[in-house]
Parts: C-alpha cells; structure tokens; sequence
C-alpha cells in the first residue's frame, strides 16, 4: 500500500490552478495557428491574431487568460493501492483550489446556493469526479470551465431509432444554437451512451483529452472529423463574427447504454480550453 500526503495534493491543486489559468497548452496553441491559415475571413484572422497575442501576455505576465477563471473541475483516478493519509482527499482538492484561486488572484465564481447566491469567496467547493483505478498512483485532471462556455450545454435522452443520423443532428443544432456565446473558436465535447446523468460526464471528460487527440476507435476518430467539418462549414467562426474557423477540434467519448436508450450530451469548451493534469 502507497500512501500519499494530503500536503501534496494540496500542493499540487494550488500550482495547477494557476497554470491552467495563465498559460495556455502547446496543443490549444497548434490548433489556434492552424486555424490562423485556415480562416479565410479578414476578421475571422485578426481575432485569432489577437488571442493568440492575449495567450502570450498571458504566459510572460502570469495573468489569466479570460476574466472567468471557471468552476474548479477536477477528475481524480485513485489508485486502489493508494492510501491517503494526513486528512480526507476531497478536503485537500478544496484546499488546494483554495490557495490556488487566492494566491493567483484569480476571480472567485462559485456561489454557495443557486437561488440565494452568495459567494463562497474561495471558488470552492470543486466539482470532484472520483474513479477507483488499478495500481499506486493519484492522477489528477483539472479542467477550469467558464460559464459562457458551459451554459451552453446541451442533453437528449434519444431514442435509438434515432440512430446515428439523429445523434448528428443534435449535436450540429446544439453548437449551432450556441453561436458566439462560448467564446469560438471552441472545442466540442461530445457524451454518446451511459445514462442521464453519465452521458453529461462522458461529455465533459471529453476535454481532458489533449485537444485535437482523435478517439483511439476508428468509427468514433472519423464522427469527430465529420462533425468538425460540419461545425466548421456553420460559418459561425471565431468570437461568431462569421468565417470557418467555429471549431478548433471536436472529441466523443461513448459508454454502453440501455436498449432503450441513446443519450447524448454536448459540452463546449471556448478556446482557451484550460486543462492540466499530475501524477502523484
């Protein structure tokens, strides 16, 4: 049995938050000046100019990236021959994203109660998704995500006569009622299977994929190329002023479902598409 301080994980949690924050990943960046050669609007090339500007002052100053430093969601792979010890793992992530959040004077977004809308001042607590793993080790995801990105979110329960054509559909209608709103050029998280409340997790760990890394399964790596070019060719493109360019990459995650059913969840990520990741 391995044990892991809480310590570290605390450690751990504070540092990424701010990295996620400031500095935008090599990948994120190869799609953007990608993008930049292929977006044939005038405007459409000087936005992407621009962020790419933003991403590198961004990077030298330490300075986030977008004023919406996000909610706090963190994917936790827990080896089952880990033990950790010095206090409650869930504890240590808040804790971390706590110091995180205050030291990188990052803005503080979560409220207490949807209704009553009290700030809890620290952007706790995280929104944690735990999953028991072979092996020794802790291995960590967080994912900032900004609001305007995620209330765009969108969820059908399908039926399977559906099929795939009707999966398609729901998915270019969602980005397509989306439009400006999460920030294009985006990438597209896509849930396919599970059920109600898993479909919306497969979508969202669609992101913590390296962006524009295709699905190992060769049906699912070619439905993300289709769809990317059907989002693309919308004409909605970057900060929806119009061009090609309204995607940067498309990623589907897929889990068994019911007979009865064909879920199908889509979650948006804008262009800074915060991600790191550590192996404790």
């Amino acid at each position: 049995m391995r044990e892991i301080k809480t310590e570290s994980i605390v450690a751990a949690l504070k540092k990424m938050c701010v990295e996620a924050n400031c500095i935008i990943s090599d990948e994120v960046l190869g799609l953007l000046r990608k993008s930049l050669q292929l977006e044939e609007s005038p405007t459409g090339k000087e936005i992407i100019q621009q962020i790419l500007e933003n991403d590198k002052i961004a990077k030298d100053k330490m300075v986030p990236i977008c004023q919406d430093t996000g909610t706090a969601v963190v994917f936790v792979e827990i080896g089952q021959d880990v033990r950790i010890v010095g206090g409650y793992l869930y504890d240590a992530i808040n804790e971390g994203v706590r110091q995180g959040y205050k030291e990188g004077y990052l803005r503080k977004s979560i409220v207490a109660d949807p209704l009553n809308r009290k700030n809890t001042g620290d952007n706790t607590p995280a929104v944690i998704h735990p999953d028991i793993v072979p092996g020794d080790k802790l291995k960590i995801w967080l994912l900032p995500k900004g609001g305007g990105s995620e209330n765009m979110s969108a969820l059908k329960m399908l039926p399977p006569s559906a099929g795939l054509d009707g999966v398609k559909k729901f998915i270019l209608e969602a980005v397509k009622n989306a439009g400006a709103n999460p920030c294009p050029p985006i990438i597209v998280g896509v849930g396919i299977g599970g059920n109600f409340d898993g479909v919306a997790v497969l979508a969202k760990r669609a992101h913590l994929r390296p962006a524009g890394t295709p699905n190992p399964n060769p049906f699912y790596a070619k439905l993300e190329q289709y769809l990317l070019r059907e989002i693309n060719d919308l004409g909605i493109g970057p900060q929806g002023l119009g061009g090609r360019c309204t995607a940067l990459a498309v990623h589907v995650e897929y889990g068994p479902a019911h007979i009865t059913a064909l879920p199908v969840a889509v979650n948006i990520n804008c262009h800074a598409a915060r991600l790191r990741e550590v192996v404790l």
